[in-house]
């Protein structure tokens, strides 16, 4: 080629690219005639002249005088441009591939108030939006959030984008502001790995679909807003709360430079996304179960694609990070090591794969873990970014669900088709009503021949007591009733029981009024517990087991087997138990304050006073520290929790309900493998990665009872925002400050002393721990809350003195002041 072919080439090429870079970008502020600057960009006022923008009818503009200050939008989110019939934005472009995103911002106007708008949206033949309600998807997407951005991705064949707002009858639309993005180079690959096809390629043909862009996450980092995606304008959220076990994964940052694998592919993300990442928490583990996982809500019967960001930025060479993935369970991945698919450290890189849903799956769960082939030095995890778009199916973006109906709206959006499909909904309910008749009436049937199976074998139903290990060899007492005497347990060994009586069904009914509901003071998976009367108006909780609730069955079980060997000032004593005519009950002292939850919230009674917290804290780690080390195997209670702790009439706590108890491992062992049990909110985080039972699960448990106590607070509360739901997560960030006070029940404010709440903050936040082996025992626990109680009770005798003797000189330095006591920390460490 000579020198004049090369010149004509590179000016050929150098048109090309100015062509592409010469194609516009329309940001489009609705409802207004002025240009305002957000973030470094200008914003055109649709009805400003001359801005290449038709509007098909001009609606209504609306003002938000009350716009608030929570977005970078806000400027934006000051107008919007209201449709009560159907209307179109017509924008000439050049063809090609575009990101279009639609702002939506509700407020009232007049007689629009715009949470109550119903509508659709197409774009040029794709159709985007169906009886569409902005504040159902924000409550369903965004619930902290007062604007939602819908942002799409489609090939334009023609020479203009025709945006179409089509108002549901009776209702109307609107839009805060719309975003036209020209992309120049290719961000979507035709031929994408298909989830579960071991490797097969699948062909999308993206020229003919519409993508739309449900989620965008910054793994491990900061949001990234969208003047730091210089080139799209692209939001980046923070992953944290789509992570199903934020502790699961720890963030990483880099320290040099990152660069891109491939040219082609600086437009895919930022550098920013890959200077960050989560790597796997407890990676040298030899049990390969432990998995990093985000869970996000999707609209079924859908394809997606789902774009993974890696970058190594820890090892400079091969093998030393290898990991599956896995999407809704199926393998996407194995023997995955981003240093060699990046080729090298410090490279940015991205897979895509392709997830079809079904009609009725409505998440996605994206898993990375363990390559189980791999050995324990690597089996470690990385992800630096997330993104996952929606593929349209024949034309079609939208998804029309229950989310779509607006509060407020019921009246306004009925149309024919409602009709017939309400009416479609009845005949449905009637057939399966119908379906649901005849399989109760075969569950019956069933039911009652497996009872008269049982009859023959068993007659009471249940298994006889005696065979428990719990209840044989026993005698009779002065009244008739049998007491219980020493036997062999379910292990072999001979267990003595101190206390024990078999009470008469007789007896019962009389004690309970023959079952009185108004005497029920609680009901569990078991059955109910009622107040009860026994010989001289000795107060009693009597537990009926329902025979019916095979779980029940199996906790009481434990129960029994477990108090039979159980005496403890602070834990709950079993009084008897009746098993005659196909009932089973338990017998217990009667807890006259009912649980520690009822005085911390939820009820009247008045509060606890922080001495009175302290005390209940430390009788329950008494119970506990009895069960870990009383016995020849240590019992772990697995469901330690505020309704668990009792108060008897002198507020003296004891530990309850030992029906998910445990024994401890043997000497040899360091855990106990078994199925994950308890409660949300106070489980153990490592017992759920690995179900590996220690007696440090009950610690953790504890360390949430403690911050409940200071806090009075549900553990988990929904309705709070998302930083704030988990008590554990949220009284921890302020612990890990030194401030805890903060969010102190405000009930104890003034009536607690400094120095005692800083110690008991302490200590609950090392029950905290991450890692079991880091978490203190309940002898230390035990220890230092009773460290807590003499700084609070020192510290209240030195305020009682204070104020008694207020008028005298202060003691000089050295010297102690008249009533006061020398207060020495522990020496024994947690």
């Amino acid at each position: 080629m000579g020198v004049l072919g090369l010149i004509c080439l590179v000016c050929i090429s150098i048109l090309v690219r100015t062509g592409e870079a010469e194609k516009k970008s329309f940001l489009i502020d609705c409802g207004t005639n002025s240009t305002i600057n957000v973030n470094g960009r200008s914003w055109v006022g649709d009805m400003v002249p001359d801005n290449n923008v038709t509007l098909g009818s001009p609606g209504i503009a609306a003002l938000n005088d009350t716009a608030s200050e929570s977005s970078i939008y806000d400027k934006l989110y000051k107008s919007a441009r209201v449709f009560p019939e159907n209307s179109n934005y017509t924008i000439p472009v050049d063809p090609g591939n575009y990101f279009f995103r639609l702002h939506f911002h509700p407020f009232s106007f007049e007689n629009y108030n715009m949470s109550e708008s119903l509508f659709d949206v197409t774009a040029n033949s794709l159709k985007l939006l169906s009886e569409f309600s902005v504040i159902g998807e924000i409550s369903w997407r965004k619930p902290n959030s007062l604007s939602l951005v819908k942002e799409y991705f489609f090939n334009v064949i023609s020479n203009e984008i025709v945006i179409r707002f089509t108002p549901t009858k009776g209702s109307f639309a609107f839009v805060n502001a719309i975003e036209v993005i020209p992309v120049t180079n290719k961000l979507f690959e035709d031929s994408v790995s298909k989830v579960g096809g071991n490797g097969a390629k699948s062909s999308l043909n993206l020229v003919g679909l519409g993508i739309e862009t449900m989620y965008r996450l910054n793994v491990g980092g900061p949001e990234l807003l969208p003047n730091q995606d210089q080139n799209l304008s692209r939001s980046w959220a923070q992953d944290f709360n789509y992570m199903f076990i934020p502790m699961d994964g720890s963030e990483m940052r880099n320290k040099s430079t990152i660069s891109y694998s491939s040219t082609n592919d600086s437009l895919i993300a930022p550098l920013q996304v890959y200077e960050t990442a989560r790597s796997m928490v407890n990676a040298e583990v030899l049990e390969k179960r432990i998995n990093m996982s985000w869970k996000f809500d999707v609209d079924p019967n859908f394809d997606y694609l789902i774009r993974l960001h890696f970058c190594e930025l820890q090892y400079d060479k091969a093998n030393q990070r290898i990991f599956r993935i896995y999407i809704n369970n199926s393998t996407a991945a194995q023997n995955f090591d981003v240093f060699v698919r990046a080729r090298g450290m410090n490279k940015a890189y991205h897979q895509d794969y392709l997830e079809t849903l079904s009609s009725q799956i409505k998440s996605l769960w994206i898993q990375l873990g363990p390559e189980t082939a791999a050995g324990a030095a690597g089996t470690d995890a990385l992800l630096n970014g997330l993104e996952i778009f929606k593929l349209s199916r024949n034309g079609n973006l939208a998804y029309v669900s229950e989310r779509s109906g607006p509060s407020g709206s019921a009246g306004k959006g009925k149309t024919t088709t409602s009709w017939i499909l309400w009416l479609g909904i009845g005949a449905g309910v009637a057939s399966t009503a119908f379906l649901a008749a005849l399989c109760t009436l075969f569950f019956c049937l069933c039911k009652r021949r497996r009872k008269m199976c049982r009859t023959k074998t068993n007659p009471s139903g249940w298994r006889p007591l005696s065979l428990h290990g719990s209840i044989v060899n026993s005698t009779t007492d002065a009244k008739g009733s049998k007491l219980l005497g020493g036997n062999p347990n379910l292990n072999g060994s001979m267990v003595s029981i101190r206390t024990g009586r078999r009470f008469t069904l007789a007896e019962i009914r009389t004690a309970t009024n023959n079952f009185d509901e108004s005497l029920v003071i609680g009901v569990g998976g078991f059955g109910k517990v009622y107040k009860g009367e026994i010989d001289d108006g000795i107060l009693a909780a009597i537990k009926r087991a329902n025979p019916q609730s095979e779980q029940g069955l199996a906790e009481f079980e434990t129960e029994i087997e477990m108090l039979s060997k159980l005496r403890h000032r602070h834990l709950v004593s079993m009084i008897g138990f009746c098993d005659e005519h196909n009932e089973m009950i338990l017998v217990y002292e009667y807890m006259a304050n009912g649980t520690l939850r009822s005085h911390l919230f939820g009820s009247d009674l008045p509060p606890l006073t922080w001495k009175q917290r302290l005390e209940v804290c430390i009788g329950a780690a008494r119970g506990l520290h009895y069960l870990h080390t009383g016995a020849e195997r240590s019992i772990i209670h697995r469901d330690v929790k505020t309704t668990n702790i009792l108060l008897d009439d002198n507020f003296v706590a004891k530990m309850a309900d030992f029906g998910l108890s445990k024994t401890g491992p043997s000497l040899e062992h360091t855990h106990v493998s078994t199925a994950v049990k308890g409660s949300f909110g106070y489980l153990d985080p490592e017992y759920f990665r690995r179900q590996q039972l220690t007696e440090k699960s009950d610690v953790y448990s504890f360390g949430v009872v403690l911050f409940e106590v200071v806090c009075a607070r549900p553990v988990i509360n929904p309705s709070l925002p998302k930083d704030q739901i988990n008590l554990a997560e949220w009284a921890l960030h302020w612990q890990k400050q030194r401030s805890l006070e903060t969010i102190v029940d405000p009930r104890l404010e003034g009536n607690y002393s400094p120095e005692s709440l800083k110690k008991f903050g302490e200590i609950a936040e090392k029950c905290l721990a991450d890692e079991g082996k880091n978490r203190p025992t309940m002898g230390d626990v035990l220890w230092n809350l009773e460290y807590v109680l003499q700084l609070h009770e020192a510290s209240m005798r030195r305020k009682v003195s204070n104020d008694s003797f207020s008028s005298c000189s202060v003691p000089g330095p050295g010297t102690l002041e008249e009533g006061e006591e020398v207060v020495r920390e522990p020496s024994k460490s947690m």
